[in-house]
């Protein structure tokens, strides 16, 4: 580690300044980090006072220079012991001239570096889903409110039949309902707690020798300062599953997410033009092509998404190749999966509120493709219809198929559709069906199920989800 500041005259990630928040780069951030050893350090030493292990004097001195982090003095000292927690343990030392001597008694790196990963990962995990939160609520109104939007939908990208904009909307909002509780169960993390080298207490059983204090009752001690429940068995380390687990919560995330946005990237392609995200007066959407007006948001979230789902596979590598008690070989990829993956999932959640908040519903777009192809989706309804009044289902849907492809090649021509026309006076209907009736048979709007209702129901459920606690 060098000491130099960095400036856009060296490489610098684009976490650094261009995605995810000042909020989840404070957690992830180095002074951050050795703050969070030093509160461990003086959780312990409180811990070993009352087990008669440390003076008050001592404790009291660890206390008041908690906050006097100098990134620069320990970068001089890493740089010649190569071992950064050790280089910590030396600056606060140095400092604290009373109970520098005591810092880190009975202590394993990981002691204090698991315990502050396990912090920081659930305050990380706390902030998205407060982020998270916020965009469902804003969800759930966006359901409510187009509830009865009729729109088209499509399977294989082809026009189908009728569905609301709210139905297509609570399909994302569902999803991320699962998403919400799968955070909020990541985020019950746990750190390794204070088992020493290999994971047996066998350091502290030393110390506590002669004292009325086991190693259980010390950790829980130091445990209970930290507000951190720690695993039961552990190695040097927590198990790297857990890594593996959150990532995976953070990928389906990202899935959610990913989804949408590419559904929002085909449904602004002007062929069908009927969702659009915000677009600034001042924006430039290309170049070369000053009329260009490119869905930039979603793409970027299509982007990031798929960089945070070949995260969890990093993961895995290392919970599967921890070999026995511990292997070094997971370190340095952890400090970057880690908050990589916080900070691109924080950019998603912040760029999807502000898409879902200025999202652009065209109804006029909207109403052209119904008119142009719901009727070829009604045409179930006359063929439902023309059953219940004794006509041969197979006759029937060979009929509508062959006046159903005669209208696409009309409309391949650039002509309109005749599918109405045509159909409604066919005698092979019109035996069946009066004419003005299967006219209004051929109306898609009212086509279209329960999916408002269901779409409320969603919104509902969204709106449950919030009220639980965390």
């Amino acid at each position: 580690m060098t000491s130099h500041h960095f400036t856009h005259e060296t490489f610098i990630s684009p976490f650094t300044w261009r995605y995810g928040s000042d909020d989840m780069r404070a957690i992830w951030s180095l002074a951050h980090q050795r703050r969070l050893w030093r509160q461990i350090w003086v959780a312990l030493a409180e811990a070993q006072q009352e087990a008669g292990l440390v003076t008050a004097d001592q404790v009291v001195d660890l206390r008041a220079h908690l906050d006097d982090i100098d990134l620069e003095r320990a970068a001089q000292i890493e740089a010649e012991i190569h071992h950064d927690l050790m280089a910590e343990v030396r600056t606060y030392a140095e400092q604290c001239p009373v109970g520098g001597g005591i810092i880190h008694l009975g202590a394993t790196s990981m002691d204090i570096e698991d315990n502050a990963e396990a912090l920081r990962l659930r305050s990380a995990l706390r902030l998205l889903i407060d982020r998270l939160r916020g965009v469902l609520a804003a969800l759930a109104e966006l359901i409510e409110r187009e509830a009865d939007h009729v729109c088209m939908a499509f399977t294989h990208l082809q026009p189908a039949e009728p569905t609301t904009v709210g139905y297509r909307l609570a399909m994302y909002g569902q999803d991320l309902i699962a998403d919400h509780d799968a955070l909020l169960a990541a985020a019950e993390v746990r750190g390794k707690g204070f088992k020493g080298a290999v994971g047996t207490s066998a350091s502290y059983h030393e110390l506590l020798t002669g004292t009325p204090f086991t190693p259980r009752d010390l950790e829980a001690r130091v445990l209970a300062a930290l507000d951190l429940p720690a695993y039961e068995v552990a190695t040097q380390t927590y198990p790297r599953r857990q890594d593996w687990e959150i990532l995976n919560a953070l990928a389906g995330l990202a899935l959610t997410i990913y989804k949408f946005a590419f559904d929002l990237r085909v449904l602004q392609s002007p062929p069908i033009g009927e969702w659009a995200e915000p677009f600034g007066g001042k924006q430039v959407g290309s170049s070369a092509m000053p009329f260009k007006r490119n869905p930039i948001h979603a793409e970027n979230l299509d982007s990031l998404a798929r960089y945070i789902a070949a995260l969890p596979r990093v993961a895995w590598d290392n919970a599967a190749h921890s070999l026995l008690e511990r292997t070094l070989d997971d370190s340095g990829n952890r400090r970057v999966i880690l908050p990589e993956a916080f900070l691109a999932a924080d950019e998603m959640i912040l760029r999807l509120d502000r898409i879902l908040k200025g999202l652009r519903i065209d109804g006029e777009a909207i109403r052209r493709n119904l008119n142009t192809y719901g009727a070829f989706a009604a045409t179930e309804r006359v063929l439902m219809e023309g059953v219940r009044r004794g006509g041969d289902r197979q006759a029937l849907h060979e009929v509508i198929r062959e006046h159903s492809l005669s209208a696409w090649e009309m409309m391949r021509q650039g002509l309109p559709s005749p599918l109405v026309d045509s159909l409604s006076v066919d005698p092979r209907i019109t035996a069946l069906i009066p004419t003005p009736r299967v006219r209004e048979l051929l109306k898609a709007d009212a086509h279209i199920g329960d999916a408002p209702e269901r779409a409320r129901a969603l919104a509902g459920m969204i709106r449950a989800a919030l009220e639980r606690a965390y």
